[in-house]
C-alpha cells in the first residue's frame, strides 16, 4: 500500500475511533411545559427553585420554543406566574428566580 493511502486509512480510522467515543447528547432534552421541567429538576435532581428556574429556562425547550421565559424579570415572573402550579413556587421565590434568570442570561 503506497504511503498516501496508509496515512489516508489511518486517518479515517482514528476519526472513526474519536468520533465513536464522543458520542454524547450535547442537546438539552426539551419538555412539553416548563412545570414538567421544572418538576424532573426539582424532584428528580432535588435542585432548588432558583436552580430549577435558570436550568429550565436557559437550558431546555420548552414546547419546541427556546426563551420562553423572557428578556426581562417582568416577562419572566409573567411567564412562571401562570407557567408554574401555585403550590410550586411562591411569589417571593418566583421573583428571585428570574431575576437570576436574567442575570445569568446576560452571561
Amino acid at each position: 500500500m503506497p504511503l498516501p493511502r496508509i496515512l489516508v486509512a489511518s486517518v479515517l480510522a482514528l476519526s472513526a475511533l474519536s468520533s465513536g467515543a464522543c458520542e454524547h447528547d450535547h442537546d438539552p432534552e426539551g419538555y412539553a411545559t416548563l412545570q414538567a421541567c421544572f418538576d424532573v429538576h426539582t424532584e428528580e435532581e432535588n435542585l432548588s427553585v432558583n436552580e430549577a428556574v435558570v436550568v429550565c429556562c436557559l437550558d431546555h425547550a420548552i414546547g419546541g420554543q427556546t426563551e420562553v421565559c423572557g428578556a426581562t424579570q417582568a416577562e419572566c415572573v409573567a411567564y412562571l406566574s401562570t407557567a408554574l402550579a401555585a403550590d410550586s413556587a411562591t411569589s417571593a421565590e418566583i421573583d428571585a428566580s428570574c431575576t437570576n434568570y436574567v442575570t445569568q442570561r446576560e452571561l
